[in-house]
């Protein structure tokens, strides 16, 4: 990844509008994140401000966060000192991966104060800071840095704020091809020696970023000094790579080149949108992964459990199907009860059952008379008959768990952060966890959400197509949202997505794209030719008693789908 220097003047550029404008809200989702919601020239944007320490990064965003119930306190501290006040500045140092944005806001005193805030992208050392530029000091930081964890640099409210060490390298965006041309040096002919004399001489250069500016350029001095020189107009190329072999990606706001006819390039008008693209979808997934870690154990002990117990049922079973042996050994032992007598150990007969006319020997309770023994095997073979109906039920209920089970471990494994909140409700109401904070006001329950936001899509014929990413918003799509003429879908034969087309005609392009988003929201998503069935909405019902988001369907015709990604991200939202 190359959030570089390049990459922070582009943003920073990209800011310059809202110097003037204001900050008019500021959440903060969690530890890392901060997203303030800025107006300026007549438009309202969101800019985040992440200090994740594997994918540290700023720029404006339109995707939703969801926030705490209660505010942290750095962020308390932010709305107090910068909510409602104006941008005067948004500025990078220097060539360097720190950005400064000062903020000017009047108190309820009517007293002006001003502000700043320190972003500073340095890996997993990343931070923010809200510090107070007339006294240098710092007021706090999203991550404090106390003399415990580095002597060198203290981060902490009260302390002086000072900058991370300068490297000392020089300002690329006034280097002459001449002066290119000597910091290279004997390095010039060899393409990777020649990227890493960039990046030890010149601030804000990334391997990546050097080397695609170097890569089949003749002149490797001349090619540089051009490229900063389009970088200092603020001509930039944002732009995403993703290689055919590995799925690897990166990016950058230089061209950067492809394999031969491998891989694939995506621009941008956007720096912000190319950035948006890039991190938004890894930084989500890594913090679901955090959120349903518990969740995820919890299931697939679950489902282990139920399948544990599934085989010891089939033991049963199997066992259960040998219950005629004992009630013809009672019937035997009536029949030859005169041979044997109390205190015997067994007794062996004919077994006129057997077509043979063989012997057996049935074992007896040598403390039981004849007549006891006998009952005994009746008795035995009656409880064993009777417990065939128990265990085959007890075995549909834990093939139902586990399905089930496999079900919303699929659905976590696609749940964006408000999905998994639905899952863990649902996982609640069904016994599975036990709820946060009590049982709620008064020891009662808290409200159910039976109308959760779902996901919707507008095709590419404008018909409305919904997604159930978790089982609350499939029982709400199917059986709510749907009328008896729409289209419903889902992956054939596997845990899924509830997919509704909600109109009465449509065409095959519409019918192709709810179809793919069935598939890729399904258990086959990684599989070709996934089949994927699609019926009306009348012919699909809920059994009573089911499980969420089960149901039974009929006069079903099925397409088969390879998911693609792509083409769901070419749909449009439906607002």
């Amino acid at each position: 990844m190359a959030f570089d220097g390049l990459v922070v003047r582009a943003v920073v550029h990209e800011l310059q509008p809202f110097v003037g404008g204001r900050i008019h809200k500021i959440h903060q989702p969690n530890e890392h994140d901060l997203v303030f919601t800025i107006r300026g020239q007549g438009v309202t944007r969101k800019l985040l401000l992440s200090a994740n320490p594997t994918y540290p990064r700023f720029h404006l965003t339109d995707r939703s966060y969801q926030n705490p119930l209660e505010a942290p306190m750095f962020c308390m501290l932010l709305r107090k000192y910068c909510e409602n006040g104006v941008i005067e500045s948004i500025s990078q140092l220097g060539m360097e991966r720190i950005v400064h944005v000062t903020v000017r806001q009047r108190d309820e005193l009517g007293d002006v104060g001003v502000k700043r805030i320190v972003f500073e992208l340095m890996g997993r050392h990343s931070n923010i800071i809200l510090m107070d530029p007339e006294t240098g000091s710092v007021l706090e930081a999203a991550q404090r840095v106390t003399p415990a964890i580095s002597a060198h640099r203290i981060v902490a409210p009260g302390s002086a704020y000072v900058p991370p060490p300068e490297q000392e390298k020089r300002d690329p965006l006034t280097a002459s091809a001449a002066d290119v041309a000597a910091a290279l040096g004997d390095a010039a002919g060899d393409v990777n020696a020649a990227a890493k004399r960039l990046v030890e001489t010149y601030s804000g250069i990334s391997p990546l970023a050097a080397r695609a500016i170097l890569g089949g350029a003749s002149d490797p001095a001349d090619a540089f000094a051009a490229a900063m020189t389009r970088i200092a107009r603020h001509e930039y190329a944002p732009n995403i790579v993703e290689e055919a072999a590995g799925g690897k990606s990166a990016f950058s706001v230089v061209p950067l080149p492809l394999e031969g006819d491998r891989g694939v390039r995506e621009t941008f008008d956007s720096v912000s949108d190319c950035l948006d693209r890039f991190y938004g979808d890894k930084a989500e997934r890594d913090l679901v992964k955090q959120r349903t870690h518990d969740l995820t154990r919890l299931l697939v002990n679950e489902r282990n459990k139920n399948e544990k117990k599934l085989e010891k049922l089939r033991e049963t079973i199997q066992e259960a199907k040998d219950a005629d042996k004992y009630r013809i050994f009672g019937e035997l032992l009536n029949a030859y009860m005169h041979t044997f007598a109390r205190g015997d150990a067994s007794v062996e007969v004919v077994d006129y059952y057997d077509e043979a006319q063989r012997t057996v020997a049935i074992p007896l309770d040598p403390l039981l008379t004849p007549s006891e023994n006998a009952q005994r095997y009746f008795k035995k073979y009656q409880k064993m008959k009777n417990s065939l109906g128990v265990v085959e039920e007890q075995m549909a209920q834990a093939r139902d768990e586990i399905r089930y089970m496999e079900l919303l471990l699929q659905q976590l494994q696609g749940a964006s952060l408000a999905d998994i909140e639905e899952i863990r409700s649902e996982l609640v109401e069904g016994g599975y966890v036990r709820r946060r904070g009590g049982s709620g006001k008064d020891g009662k329950r808290g409200k159910k959400n039976d109308k959760p936001t779902v996901h919707a899509y507008r095709s590419s014929e404008d018909a409305p197509i919904y997604v159930g990413r978790n089982n609350l918003q499939n029982d709400y799509i199917t059986n709510r949202l749907a009328l008896p003429n729409d289209t419903w879908l889902h992956a054939k034969d596997m845990p899924g997505s509830h997919v509704l087309i909600r109109a009465d005609a449509f065409g095959d392009a519409t019918l192709a794209e709810a179809a793919n988003l069935a598939a890729y929201y399904s258990k086959g998503q990684q599989s070709s030719l996934v089949p994927v069935d699609y019926t009306l909405v009348r012919h699909v019902k809920k059994p009573s008693g089911a499980k969420p988001g089960f149901v039974i369907y009929d006069k079903q015709k099925t397409l088969f789908v390879t998911p693609d990604e792509s083409k769901i991200r070419e749909l449009r939202p439906l607002k």
